[in-house]
C-alpha cells in the first residue's frame, strides 16, 4: 500500500471537504454533483476519499440539460471517470429545460431541482469555488440586489454544501491533473453571451490589473463578513417578529422604533409566511410605508392576489376585495 502524499492540490481539496463534512456530520450517504469540469470532478475524487473514510456511501449525479448536440455523451464520460474515482453509484439526471428568465436561469432551475429530488434528503457537494463566488459578489453589486446577493453562497444550506468556496479554480484544475483526469470544458463557459463569462473572462482579469491582484479572495472575503452580519440581523429580526405577531397580524406599535433594516426583515417573513409570492424590494418599501410613512394611505397590491393594510394599529395581508 502506497503511503506517497498526496499532490498539494489534491489535499487541499481533500481538507476542504473533511473539514465540511465533520461540520454537518452527514448519516449514511452523500452525493456530489459532477458537470465534468475540473471542480466537480475534483470535489468528486475528494468527497470519494474523504466519505469513504467516514464510512458514507457517495453517489455521483449528473445533469444532462440537453442543451448541446453531445450532452449525452458528456454525460456518459463523466459517468466513466466517476466509476474510475470509485463512487458507489452514478446517476445521470435528464431535464427539460424551459420557463422564464433566460437559458442561464432555466437551466440552473431545472438543475437544482432534478438534484434536490435525485439526492431525497441527503447532502448534496457543489463544487462552486472562489471564483465563482467572486462572480456572485460582483453580479450582486451590478444589479443593486442588497446585501444578501452581495453576501454570494452559502458554503451550508440544505441540502446544498459547497466545501470549495475558500478554494481557487486553479486549485481544482492542478488536482484533476495530478489525479490524471481530463475535465470536460463546457463551450457555454467561453461564450460572451452569458453575463458569468464576460465577469470571468473580461471584469475580474481587469480588476486584478488595476487592483494588482487577490480581488477574487477580497470579494469572497467580503461575502464572508457581510454573511455573518446578515445572521445577526436575522436573529435580531426573528425576535422582534415573535414580539410583533398577533395570529396573522402585526403589532405596528412594536414595529415602529425598530430600525428600518431590523423592520423590513420582519416584513418579508411575515408576508412570506402570508403566502405572497415573488417579493421584490418595491413591494417591501411598500408595506414598510404603512409602517414609517402613514397618513392614512390605502392598501399596497402584492403579488398573489393579496393586499397589506393597516387598521386599528394591525397590519394584515388579506385577499382583495371585489
Amino acid at each position: 500500500m502506497s503511503t506517497a502524499k498526496p499532490h498539494p492540490a489534491v489535499a487541499d481539496v481533500r481538507r476542504a471537504v473533511r473539514d465540511l463534512l465533520e461540520e454537518v456530520e452527514p448519516e449514511g450517504r452523500i452525493t456530489v454533483a459532477v458537470s465534468g469540469g475540473a471542480d466537480s470532478l475534483a470535489l468528486a475524487a475528494a468527497a470519494t476519499h474523504i466519505g469513504h473514510k467516514m464510512g458514507l456511501a457517495v453517489v455521483g449525479l449528473i445533469v444532462d440539460h440537453g442543451l448541446q448536440a453531445e450532452s449525452a455523451h458528456t454525460a456518459a464520460r463523466a459517468a466513466e471517470h466517476l466509476a474510475d474515482l470509485g463512487l458507489d453509484d452514478v446517476q445521470v439526471l435528464p431535464v427539460v429545460v424551459e420557463g422564464k428568465g433566460g437559458l442561464e436561469a432555466a437551466a440552473r432551475r431545472a438543475r437544482y431541482a432534478a438534484l434536490r429530488t435525485a439526492a431525497d434528503g441527503a447532502w448534496v457537494l457543489l463544487g462552486h469555488t472562489r471564483d465563482d463566488q467572486a462572480e456572485t459578489v460582483l453580479l450582486g453589486l451590478g444589479r443593486g440586489s442588497g446585501p444578501r446577493s452581495i453576501a454570494g453562497m452559502k458554503p451550508l444550506d440544505h441540502p446544498w454544501a459547497r466545501p470549495l468556496l475558500r478554494t481557487p479554480r486553479t486549485t481544482t484544475q492542478t488536482a484533476c491533473a495530478a489525479l490524471g483526469i481530463t475535465p470536460w470544458q463546457d463551450p457555454h463557459n467561453a461564450d460572451p453571451r452569458f453575463t458569468r463569462v464576460r465577469l470571468r473572462h473580461e471584469v475580474l482579469p481587469l480588476l486584478d490589473d488595476v487592483l494588482q491582484g487577490g480581488v477574487s479572495a477580497a470579494l469572497a472575503r467580503t461575502a464572508a463578513q457581510l454573511r455573518e452580519d446578515l445572521a445577526a440581523l436575522d436573529a435580531i429580526a426573528a425576535e422582534a417578529h415573535t414580539r410583533a405577531s398577533e395570529g396573522d397580524e402585526l403589532v405596528v406599535a412594536e414595529l415602529t422604533p425598530l430600525p428600518p433594516a431590523v423592520r423590513r426583515r420582519v416584513l418579508r417573513t411575515w408576508l412570506t409566511r402570508a403566502g405572497v409570492p415573488e417579493l421584490t424590494d418595491a413591494h417591501l418599501r411598500g408595506a414598510d410605508a404603512l409602517v414609517s410613512d402613514w397618513h392614512g394611505q390605502r392598501g399596497i397590491a402584492l403579488p398573489g392576489g393579496l393586499v397589506a393594510r393597516r387598521a386599528r394599529g394591525r397590519l394584515t395581508c388579506t385577499g382583495r376585495e371585489v
